[in-house]
């Protein structure tokens, strides 16, 4: 026969090529196949689902209502946090500046809760804000009670030298009465100085302390950093769409 079988020798030949309609990729967020078009996020290949989610995700939220949430869950953590510094410092009679960090993570941990997972910078505001009170707060059980006991003894001292000094509540043979501000007046005041003392309680403590007041100070920065960084918004970089089985265009970023 002239065209016998041969078996000595295999020939390979290339079988049909896929079109790329016939291609597909895999998500790397939710692993679902796609077959039409894919978005590159922070160089991963997603789905159109997961890149609005990745969108949403980088958003900050808008409007005072996410806000005043996330304020509510900051104050409470920053409060629980305190309660353990102060706790840390009356029981231990030791200043533990970790804990501050540990206050960092509590307030920037569910603020961020409260803000529905996502950030942005009046959230880092907050945060740090709230972070730097909680350690004020912490502080201030101490300041409040060595302001008291110094009071107590500066008034001991002075009660005999005044016991014998001629009353002022006679002039001319009339009494004179004291001059007093109104109640309101006098409330908001003190609420005022209150909260300035609270705010420069931190300072006071390490400027009080120096130099060991700068090893608290560090701690007390990096506190505030892990609150800022928990709050921020994410990087995303949202490229697309691609069609499946074509090559990505060259884009610039």
């Amino acid at each position: 026969m002239a065209d016998e079988l041969q078996f000595d020798r295999v020939v390979t030949q290339p079988g049909p090529v896929p079109s790329p309609a016939q291609a597909a990729v895999t998500c790397r967020a939710c692993q679902n196949r796609i077959e039409t078009e894919y978005y590159d996020v922070n160089g991963q290949v997603v789905c159109r689902r997961c890149r609005d989610a990745a969108e949403f995700a980088a958003e900050t939220p808008r409007g005072i209502g996410p806000v005043i949430v996330a304020a509510l869950c900051g104050l409470g953590a920053g409060i629980v946090g305190a309660v353990i510094y102060f706790a840390v410092i009356a029981i231990a009679h030791i200043e533990i500046g970790i804990v501050a960090i540990l206050i960092g993570y509590m307030v920037g941990y569910t603020v961020r809760k409260g803000a529905s997972g996502r950030g942005g910078l009046r959230f880092q505001v907050l945060a740090v804000g709230l972070t730097y009170l909680s350690v004020a707060l912490a502080y201030a059980p101490l300041a409040i009670k060595g302001s008291r006991d110094a009071d107590r003894t500066a008034k001991t001292g002075t009660m005999s030298t005044t016991s014998d000094a001629p009353s002022s509540r006679t002039v001319a043979g009339n009494d004179a009465v004291p001059r007093t501000e109104p109640t309101e007046v006098r409330r908001v005041i003190g609420l005022g100085m209150l909260l300035l003392f609270l705010v420069a309680l931190p300072m006071l403590v390490i400027f009080g302390s120096l130099p060991s007041g700068l090893i608290s100070a560090v701690i007390i920065f990096v506190g505030l950093r892990q609150a800022w960084k928990m709050t921020g918004a994410p990087f995303v970089q949202i490229l697309g769409p691609y069609r499946v089985g074509a090559a990505p265009a060259s884009t610039s970023a």
